[in-house]
Order: C-alpha cells, then sequence, then structure tokens
C-alpha cells in the first residue's frame, strides 16, 4: 500500500475509528513511525490514495483532512 495522508489518534480512539473504517471498507494501516509528527499517546491511521467518495467520509469520521504521509 502507498501510503499517502495520515491522521493522529489518542490511542483511546483507536477501536471505535478501526471499527468504523472496516465497516466501511475503507483500507488503512495503524503505526507509529519516528517520521510522523506525533505525540506519545497517539497512533496513526494511515491511508492510501482513495477516491473522493471514500475521502468524504473519512474526513466526516476524523472532522478534518489528514496530514500529508511523508516522503
Amino acid at each position: 500500500m502507498e501510503k499517502s495522508f495520515y491522521y493522529p489518534v489518542h490511542w483511546q480512539e483507536v477501536i471505535y475509528l478501526r471499527e468504523a473504517l472496516a465497516a466501511m471498507d475503507i483500507p488503512f494501516v495503524i503505526e507509529q513511525d519516528d517520521r510522523l509528527d506525533l505525540a506519545p499517546s497517539e497512533v496513526a491511521f494511515v491511508f492510501p490514495d482513495i477516491p473522493v467518495r471514500l475521502y468524504r467520509h473519512v474526513f466526516e469520521l476524523f472532522g478534518t483532512a489528514g496530514r500529508r504521509y511523508p516522503s
């Protein structure tokens, strides 16, 4: 999977977000990478380029635009 953008989230939100994204069949991975701007209590939900139709659901779920994944 080519990584395009990510959302940092507090680890307590992981289960809810993981289940919501899986129910919508949206591809993602969860990671903690030193290259990402994460607080100690955060993980990143990482996404590939996805169609606008799916991105709308992701945007609504997270409430904001994602951060660009570093090259």
